[in-house]
């Protein structure tokens, strides 16, 4: 039998996830996904006031921070069935596109991008070849040969320097990479000037939310952000005109910059189309509400069956018992005592780590922290893929008008590209899930600006209102708050017992699609996306990082660790 190939850990994501694949003349022929922290919050929020969960489950990530506190909030509004203004229905709004967009340029520049550019090779590029490429694919402005020649020199100094930064340890000269230096240089360069531009995203973000990461300005019932576009302390005109530069500023770069760069490199590697393909059910849920009830969204969720999009099937509202009722979470190959499926509103969070034998996971038995999700669907459950592809497939088959005017003209600009005809059963792919978060974030891009002049044009109405405070019932109340987060459908569920927090679940799209196998054998996202993949050298499996990468991955943040013995190793007091 094969040896394992063991990637541990997966570099350039958020926390801690082991891969282990077995090869078979040149290919994956099975794989293993185990996320290698425990998070825990659930268990801290229990016996918490409802108010506060937001401030504790934002603090799952460092990356994935504005998600949670959203997807938090609206759980506990949904339990008490508690309608928002229409103002914070926009700030939020805002908040949540800045976010993604930010989120997207990062994952593709600077985690993922590295998987198909080889660094090195661009030291070869004719700046002035360069400049011509890139300006027969875009008319951005910071594509002249100078700005590329500028680069090189740098990378230049890198490299003699010996001390390459955040491009050392690449698998530079590997085989699987194709793409020709002038390219290479290009998206150095690109890479460069994301830095920039995803700091624009932030700064409205922090704005908006009154610091970044981790925001301040939430509340169960609205938001904090006092509104008055007279007073100098408040969200007032000379503010929102700032955010509005900043989100059009970040606009530009996506739709010159970023969408072009994942269609020219998506083009020297057409193969790819094929590989990794993997779970073909998807799950999107809506987002961007227009109403106070969440009854009306300017994205759209549903879920697909089997990659047909003629099995399309939405989901409506805050409300909708189609998600709200058919999510389970299974533990039988997770580290939590027991063997069961249960709504997480049933759940228990009880940790059980066991060992893995000879240095391996144990394939047989529990092998990961991550639980695995499933969705039921004509009286099964099954896996089902989220993210960016989902929500872009569902957006297509059910005719949204900004995901069929993008989707269709990346498309063509693609076959032109590749000389081939590229239809969009190719986004089932590798390669396909970085094109359809390109296409989300220009569609998050357009859609940013709407929230802005919606909210200004009700500001100018003298509507001033932010928020609809709680008021807690005896008794118990149940809340399912979801949001379509960078990386695809989140949601928490809220069990609240006389105003106190009697059970609380977080299910995050990582595990959704970074879950293990379940009781039925049935593989997570990941692990049946890097089946059939090839692998040139199992010493570089670079093959392995470019699917795993493609989902963006976000294993939450631990937020303490025990040993095997359950004996804790670090305490950190916060001042």
């Amino acid at each position: 039998m094969a040896k394992r190939v063991v990637v541990d850990p997966i570099t350039r994501i958020e926390g801690h996830l082991r891969i282990e694949v077995l090869p078979e003349n040149g290919y994956i022929k099975d794989a293993y996904s185990s996320a290698q922290m425990w998070r825990g919050i659930e268990v801290i929020l229990q016996g918490r006031n409802p108010n506060d969960a937001w401030f504790f489950t934002q603090r799952i990530c460092g990356v994935c921070t504005t998600v949670h506190a959203i997807a938090s909030v609206r759980s506990v509004e949904n339990a008490l069935q508690l309608e928002i203004p229409y103002n914070a229905q926009m700030i939020r709004n805002i908040i949540i596109a800045a976010h993604a967009l930010h989120d997207h340029i990062v994952h593709f520049y600077h985690l993922s991008a590295l998987d198909w550019v080889d660094v090195v090779s661009a030291l070869k590029a004719d700046p002035q070849k360069t400049a011509r490429l890139a300006q027969s694919i875009s008319d951005w402005k910071l594509n002249g040969a100078s700005v590329f020649k500028a680069v090189q020199e740098k990378l230049k100094k890198f490299v003699e320097s010996g001390q390459l930064g955040p491009f050392a340890n690449g698998y530079w000269g590997h085989p699987a990479m194709k793409l020709p230096p002038e390219v290479n240089l290009l998206a150095v360069t690109h890479y460069l000037q994301a830095l920039d531009y995803q700091r624009k995203a932030d700064m409205a973000i922090a704005i908006v939310g009154g610091k970044n990461p981790h925001i301040q300005n939430l509340a169960v019932g609205g938001v904090g952000t006092a509104v008055n576009p007279d007073n100098i302390a408040t969200l007032n005109m000379e503010r929102l005109y700032y955010i509005k530069q900043l989100l059009e500023e970040v606009r530009e770069f996506v739709h010159k910059v970023y969408l072009p760069d994942v269609l020219a490199i998506a083009s020297f590697y057409p193969e790819w189309l094929e590989y990794g393909k993997g779970i073909d059910n998807y799950l999107a849920v809506p987002d961007l509400p227009q109403d106070t009830k969440g009854e009306s969204f300017d994205l759209p969720g549903g879920t697909i069956l089997k990659g047909d999009l003629s099995t399309v099937k939405p989901i409506k509202s805050f409300n909708d018992p189609y998600f709200i009722e058919n999510v389970r979470e299974d533990i039988s190959r997770a580290w939590y005592k027991g063997n069961w499926m249960k709504h997480p509103w049933e759940e228990e969070t009880v940790p059980y780590y066991t060992d893995m034998p000879g240095g391996y996971l144990d394939t047989d038995g529990k092998y990961s922290w991550s639980k695995a999700p499933r969705f039921k669907v004509n009286g099964k459950y099954v896996p089902t893929q989220v993210g960016p592809l989902a929500q872009v497939l569902i957006g297509y088959a059910l005719g949204h008008k900004l995901t069929r005017k993008y989707v269709d003209k990346a498309l063509s600009e693609l076959s032109s590209l590749a000389r081939t005809s590229v239809g969009v059963s190719a986004l089932q792919s590798t390669p396909g899930r970085h094109l359809a978060r390109a296409i989300r974030a220009q569609i998050l891009s357009d859609l940013a600006i709407k929230q802005w002049e919606q909210l200004v044009d009700n500001i100018g109405k003298g509507d001033l209102e932010i928020c609809n405070h709680p008021t807690y019932p005896k008794g118990e109340i149940r809340g399912c708050g979801f949001h379509e987060a960078p990386r695809g459908a989140l949601s928490h569920r809220c069990v609240i017992e006389n105003g106190k927090i009697k059970n609380y679940q977080c299910v995050v799209p990582s595990t959704w699609n970074a879950g293990p196998r379940d009781s039925k054998g049935q593989r997570g996202p990941y692990e049946a996306s890097l089946i059939g993949n090839p692998i040139a050298d199992p010493e570089r499996p670079l093959e392995v990082l470019r699917t795993v990468h493609s989902f963006d991955p976000c294993i939450a943040c631990a937020v303490h660790m025990v040993d095997p013995e359950g004996k804790e190793i670090v305490k950190v007091k916060a001042l």
